[in-house]
């Protein structure tokens, strides 16, 4: 197997299409519904929507459920814990919590593309607890402190 292969299982022994990359230049792979009766999320509500898969990352690999662009901009619906983060030690069903920030009641049907799939490899760190931090010319100017 090679390092960066992620195992991929379907649940509920589903037909449908894996995820796959769109085009030659995609980063994430679209999610799809996996559901029995259609889902409605009425303005201002969340969803979780199941996808029927679960999967085996590497120990270096995160995966990131993202909104998909079309859906947020045509309808305001979007991936309401953005992104989402599976571990590379989950083995439970993917499953996206949407959101309608739009005005219109928003009907998920089995299948429909909900959300993106990004893989990105992870970094490790360990804490060193220490008196003082060091200096910047930032130092804690935070938020709007750039500028516009």
């Amino acid at each position: 197997m090679k390092p960066n292969t992620v195992l991929i299982k379907k649940l509920n022994n589903n037909s449908f299409e894996l995820p796959k990359y769109q085009t030659e230049g995609s980063v994430g792979m679209d999610l799809s519904a996996f559901i029995e009766n259609d889902i409605l999320i009425k303005p201002n509500e969340r969803e979780l929507i199941p996808t029927g898969i679960a999967v085996s990352l590497p120990q270096n690999i995160e995966g990131q459920v993202r909104p998909r662009s079309g859906l947020s901009l045509k309808y305001g619906i979007t991936v309401l814990n953005s992104p989402g983060t599976i571990d590379s030690d989950y083995r439970g069903e993917i499953k996206v919590i949407l959101i309608n920030h739009g005005n219109e009641d928003f009907i998920i049907k089995n299948n429909d593309r909900i959300a993106q799939l990004v893989f990105n490899e992870v970094v490790k760190v360990s804490f060193k607890e220490v008196k003082d931090l060091d200096q910047t010319s930032r130092n804690q100017k935070g938020f709007g402190s750039t500028g516009k």
